[in-house]
């Protein structure tokens, strides 16, 4: 099983126990970053904010360190090609990276909110994204293809923002195995909120959840 395989099982476990996005049409480039001083954890929109499609869970921290992985196709541990592509190092615990995921057990396709600290502005990443659109990563010997492309930016009240489509396809192949991903991402200060629809399958994304979710986010975090 795939560690994104593991992401939505994950989900699913613990799960036992569109609107419209409004605010500014452009992005606007950070040139400072302050500090947002509540607890990372306590942003994470509740699991009642979820679509209704989507029953969501808030992750134990090592659970979140391994989506973290499934979110950006590098798992930890693994190697990147070319040099200079692989994500920047990312810390966890309950105030550096918080994740909580909303599965649709029909389609079993995830919502996924990860808020984390940091002191880097999101032009960095968009950067990143613009040179590194195709990266190889291996690890225990199997290699997987990770391409992204930038969409525009969501029209949102945040200091910048940046929207991805990302596919994760394993050299060895096969139907359902096949990662794809809608990710919108916002930054508030030093905290930075991505929401990502992530499915195996061929549908059309979600995209209706994918906005109301990644408003509830952003706004949640404004709001601080």
């Amino acid at each position: 099983m795939s560690s994104a395989c593991a992401l939505a099982a994950c989900a699913l476990l613990l799960a036992g126990c569109g609107s419209t996005v409004t605010g500014h049409p452009a992005s606007v480039q950070q040139t400072t970053v302050r500090h947002v001083s509540a607890v990372l954890h306590t942003l994470l929109p509740d699991p009642a904010q979820f679509p209704a499609r989507y029953p969501a869970v808030v992750l134990p921290p090592e659970a979140a360190a391994q989506a973290a992985g499934d979110l950006n196709g590098v798992t930890r541990g693994a190697s990147v090609q070319p040099d200079g592509c692989a994500p920047s190092e990312q810390q966890f615990g309950p105030d550096h990276t918080a994740i909580a995921v909303g599965t649709d057990e029909v389609s079993r396709a995830t919502l996924t909110v990860e808020l984390t600290r940091t002191r880097q502005q999101l032009s960095t990443l968009r950067e990143q994204v613009q040179r590194c659109g195709e990266i190889r990563v291996t690890r225990a010997g199997a290699t997987t293809t990770v391409s992204t492309e930038l969409d525009p930016p969501p029209p949102i009240d945040a200091e910048d923002t940046l929207a991805l489509r990302r596919t994760v396809a394993p050299d060895v192949g096969g139907p359902g195995l096949t990662q794809t991903m809608r990710t919108l991402i916002g930054q508030v200060g030093d905290v930075r909120i991505a929401v990502t629809y992530m499915t195996f399958s061929d549908a059309p994304p979600d995209t209706a959840a994918l906005d109301e979710l990644f408003t509830t986010s952003v706004r949640k975090v404004r709001e601080a």
